[in-house]
């Protein structure tokens, strides 16, 4: 008796199952299908975004190589990075406008090399280890002839002591002091740049030789 029972509650089961399927079976497979192509969507877009990054990679290479070869066309390369800068994501923007200026710095065109070199060190979508190195060039271009109160400023944010570029902005206010006829306060930042263990060992052999040649 208990067999019968329960086929007749599996039939009722069954029936509803078929009745909720005939209500909603059509809505069941639209929102299957929107999943479908959500997803679809959404590897499409992924895809795409691949496809855009190996083309960029391909040109930023490109001006790269033609920066870089020998002879160099600096034409190309400058024009390459150019068309990349708007184009571009954060990353291979970035790195396409460092190379840029570098180029303008090289051949003569400092005043435009340091406009990139400011903006990237002032925008707030750069990458902040790419931001403080356009910061340091920057200053690095400007050490002979900038404004030192600007300088010192600049160089001074730097030196952090979490900043990655720390031990090379104390070396550039030794530098910048040297400049300004300040022999005691270069000797006492290369003498402390010395004997700084975080500071990298090629650094530490340039502030030692530097020490020597000022007496120190």
């Amino acid at each position: 008796m208990s067999d019968i029972f329960q086929e007749v509650d599996e039939d009722l089961r069954a029936e509803r199952a078929r009745r909720l399927l005939f209500r909603y079976g059509g809505w069941l497979i639209a929102a299957a299908l929107a999943v479908l192509a959500a997803t679809g969507a959404f590897e499409y877009r992924q895809w795409r975004q691949r496809q855009a990054d190996e083309k960029l990679a391909a040109r930023y290479l490109d001006a790269v190589h033609a920066a870089t070869a020998e002879p160099a066309d600096t034409k190309q390369a400058l024009a390459g990075f150019a068309a990349i800068v708007p184009e571009a994501g954060p990353g291979y923007r970035d790195l396409a406008a460092l190379q840029q200026a570098a180029l303008l710095a090289k051949t003569g065109h400092l005043p435009e090399a340091l406009a990139i070199w400011d903006r990237l060190a002032n925008a707030s979508d750069t990458d902040r280890l790419l931001a403080r190195l356009a910061a340091l060039l920057s200053v690095q271009h400007q050490l002979d002839n900038g404004d030192p109160a600007m300088l010192t400023a600049r160089l001074t944010a730097l030196e952090s002591p979490d900043d990655p570029y720390r031990a090379l902005a104390t070396e550039m206010r030794a530098l910048l002091a040297l400049r300004l006829g300040k022999r005691d306060d270069a000797k006492k930042i290369f003498s402390a740049l010395l004997h700084d263990e975080a500071a990298p060992p090629g650094l530490r052999q340039r502030a030692g030789a530097l020490l020597a040649e000022l007496g120190g």
